[in-house]
């Protein structure tokens, strides 16, 4: 075993993220290394990724071509500085994703995560009223349940207990509009539930109550990830965009984990066939193996910033790493894989597996709603009374026991494999599901 693979001894300087710190340190899970569809974890064993990582790992891990350029461009050209300077790579990524964009969208600025890709379309939105001269847009309209990262802007909008009632008054003028989950009328649908389009009316309400004229933006995840895969039902998202476009509004897309072909679609926004003015994208960029995002707006947005003397700075906002050389090779590198192996699109052609697969849990003990779309998937469980999460926690650390790595949020299963998953994997993955949740309490 080489020294990288070494358990460290002591494990308490790490606070983790997102984590039970005292429990996990109890009994650690260490991965040490990955390949194509399986991590392997300290003890030596093989474990199926269920999750892509974290949502973002769509071509399967150490894929050639973006290890080879990651090596490459260290060697290179390691940092360029980001402000006032340039680096052929950075300008090449933005034309691919412009190549792959919905039509409209034209302009790229780069992030380094998911959250600072939401703060960066926040900025934009209310900068772009302010120079349009509509300076009293400044409200900005998430959802209930919404995640959008972790930053102020991010959790102001968002809608996750959680993430919000911890850090005061967040962001203030932030308003919400109601999810659009609903487990009495929707449950175990396939694809898209039938009912809900009408909650898309609820901006109406919440325009009435403001006046369009202090709006800026609305943010939407096409498909609501992180708090357990909603999806929205038909028309939904085409109601939004009508009603934002009516008011003057900007519509915003966080595409964080529904972007490169997750949907089996490069993007929500195509799946939907809905167009918004700002899209937000992390995680897939760069398959998850360098920090990176890229948030993608219409001409219209980026030409209102382009006036005034030439010599000065259009918009106050970047990062030290915007557009990193080592990050720009990984995202040209993953591009040409997902474009190599048709994995933008690989997701529609195993739907229908992916879907049948999934919804032969019905019936299983604790099993309350099955949600499908893509290569994503939700299995809700009943909670045990008294003690939320617990149940899902439980088929978590008993999923990684058994060699299969899933993600739980709430008493909610999320599945959402590599794009290169093999259909004998989908059985895996929910044959083991389902001989736990037959032991689970």
């Amino acid at each position: 075993m080489s020294n990288s693979n070494v358990v460290p001894n002591d494990l308490s300087a790490f606070w983790m993220p997102f984590t039970a710190n005292r429990q996990f340190k109890k009994n650690p899970r260490m991965f040490v290394a990955a390949k194509d569809m399986h991590y392997t974890t300290s003890d030596g064993r093989q474990v199926l990724d269920g999750t892509a990582g974290l949502w973002c790992v769509n071509a399967g891990h150490a894929r050639p071509k973006i290890v080879e350029a990651i090596a490459k461009q260290a060697a290179e050209l390691d940092y360029a500085p980001a402000f006032q300077m340039g680096h052929p790579k950075a300008f090449e990524l933005a034309n691919r994703l412009i190549d792959i964009a919905p039509d409209g969208l034209d302009h790229v600025l780069f992030t380094n995560s998911g959250s600072e890709s939401v703060e960066t379309a926040l900025k934009v939105a209310l900068a772009y009223h302010r120079v349009k001269g509509e300076g009293s847009r400044t409200r900005l309209i998430g959802r209930e349940r919404a995640y959008h990262g972790v930053n102020f802007g991010g959790i102001s909008v968002g809608g996750i207990v959680t993430n919000r009632k911890m850090f005061g008054t967040l962001l203030t003028g932030v308003d919400h509009m109601p999810h659009t989950h609903n487990l009495a009328k929707n449950a175990f649908s396939k694809g898209l539930p039938q009912h809900g389009v009408d909650l898309a009316d609820e901006l109406e309400r919440i325009v009435t109550l403001h006046d369009a004229s202090t709006i800026a933006a609305v943010i939407v995840e096409p498909v609501a990830g992180s708090t357990g895969v909603l999806i929205p039902p038909p028309g939904y998202l085409k109601r939004l965009r009508d009603i934002t476009k009516k008011h003057g509004i900007l519509l915003i897309f966080d595409e964080v984990i529904t972007g490169y072909g997750r949907l089996g679609t490069p993007f929500g926004a195509d799946y939907f066939d809905v167009v918004p003015d700002i899209m937000v994208t992390a995680k897939g960029l760069t398959n998850g193996v360098i920090p990176m995002g890229a948030v993608m707006v219409s001409a219209e947005i980026h030409d209102a910033f382009m006036n005034g003397p030439e010599h000065v700075i259009e918009f106050f906002h970047g990062y030290t790493y915007s557009g990193n050389p080592i990050a720009s090779a990984a995202g040209l590198a993953t591009l040409e894989t997902y474009k190599d192996d048709g994995l933008l699109t690989r997701g529609a052609e195993l739907a229908p597996k992916w879907e049948s697969a999934l919804h032969s849990l019905k019936g299983l003990p604790h099993v309350i709603d099955i949600r499908n779309i893509g290569l994503v998937g939700a299995i809700e469980l009943e909670p045990i009374a008294g003690q939320p999460t617990k149940r899902a926690f439980a088929a978590f650390l008993k999923a990684f026991e058994q060699g299969v790595l899933i993600r739980t949020t709430g008493d909610i299963i999320a599945l959402s494999p590599p794009l290169i998953v093999s259909e004998s994997q989908i059985d895996q993955i929910v044959s083991t599901l389902a001989g736990i949740l037959k032991t689970l309490e």
